[in-house]
């Protein structure tokens, strides 16, 4: 029996960019005026888009007016805004919510949000780790330099902890070098699975230089990842959103394969209304863990902070029975591109 589901989302690096697929007209407004406004006006959250899968409508996205660099910098009214958008998504009958992005972020991962018993909550992050783990199996097969060596830059946070537990336990990867801001955690982190495979650890970007695919699962603003990091021949997982990489770095670095991260196809999907930057038929995963939830009358919270192993295994195996739906990896792309059919074909084989 399938429920209601929301799905939150917020404007990204271009507020002009991301407030126009909501209605056309606002991107042409100026960045600055969206930056002002929508720091000092207290906005209500939008409904700009409904869902429909297989032919049916089965729930709503939902901006939260604020952007990313303005959650970040003021974390309790970022909370305070995804408190009203889950609000508004028990008023539209929706049974479970989904933290996009840095709605999940602000909220812990959604740890602000265990005491609702109004709705269910996710942050998406148990998919995403299954996905991105999937990303990096295939990625590592295509053996540009000859070995398996994997950097995991945001190693701390919910998902890039799930998929580096997940690389240790299924030995995807022969070394594990693990990048985050907090040395405390990644002592911890590299504890539980230094015993499994080799690992090293850094707050400096720069030891990612050695590695032959680095991954990507930051919360920032900025395109952290510069072409001098990355070794001859690297490859990049991007599963961030705003993205970590600029554009600029596949031209300096020709030699570099970036692969955007965390994209599932679902065929049926249409968003009704608006868009969320990828075409009809694609989803980031960490919506359609939501979308899941909710087609199989999944009730209470799923993912709340970290993910455990247990619930992204349980989460592969939903996919799995909703195949006939899709919810599969989609075909690799570099910065929303096609891959050009050589290293595409590598990528799938």
């Amino acid at each position: 029996m399938s429920t209601a589901f929301a799905f939150l989302v917020h404007p990204r690096t271009s507020l002009a960019e991301d407030l126009g697929r909501v209605w056309s007209p606002l991107a042409a407004v100026p960045e600055r005026f969206y930056d002002t406004a929508l720091r000092r006006l207290d906005l209500p959250p939008v409904r700009m888009a409904g869902v429909r899968i297989g032919g049916h409508d089965v729930g709503h996205v939902l901006l939260v007016p604020y952007g990313a660099r303005h959650l970040l910098a003021d974390p309790v009214e970022g909370r305070r805004r995804v408190v009203r958008a889950v609000d508004r998504a028990v008023r539209l009958g929706a049974d479970v919510v989904g933290l996009g992005a840095l709605t999940a972020t602000v909220t812990g991962g959604g740890l602000t949000l265990r005491a609702r018993e109004d709705i269910g909550v996710t942050n998406g992050n148990a998919f995403t780790a299954a996905t991105v783990d999937g990303q990096v199996r295939d990625l590592l097969d295509l053996a540009t330099r000859g070995g398996r060596h994997v950097a995991v830059v945001g190693a701390t946070g919910s998902v890039g902890s799930a998929v580096t537990r997940l690389l240790a336990r299924d030995g995807a990867a022969d070394r594990l070098t693990l990048v985050a801001r907090s040395t405390a955690r990644l002592t911890a982190l590299t504890d539980a699975v230094r015993p499994t495979v080799p690992t090293v650890t850094s707050t400096d970007l720069a030891v990612v230089a050695e590695a032959d695919l680095v991954v990507l699962l930051t919360a920032s603003t900025d395109a952290l990842l510069q072409p001098h990091h990355l070794a001859p021949g690297a490859v990049v997982l991007d599963a961030t959103q705003p993205r970590n990489t600029a554009p600029g770095l596949a031209e300096a670095r020709p030699d570099v394969l970036v692969v955007d991260g965390g994209i599932v196809e679902i065929p049926t999907l249409r968003l009704v209304g608006g868009d969320i930057g990828l075409p009809d038929g694609r989803a980031y995963a960490c919506f359609a863990e939501t979308a899941l939830l909710a087609l199989t009358g999944h009730a209470g919270h799923f993912a709340i902070g970290t993910p455990t192993l247990e619930q992204v295994d349980h989460i592969r195996d939903v996919a799995a029975d909703q195949g006939h739906l899709g919810f599969r990896p989609a075909a690799p792309t570099s910065f929303g591109a096609p891959l050009v059919p050589a290293r595409a074909t590598a990528v799938t084989a």
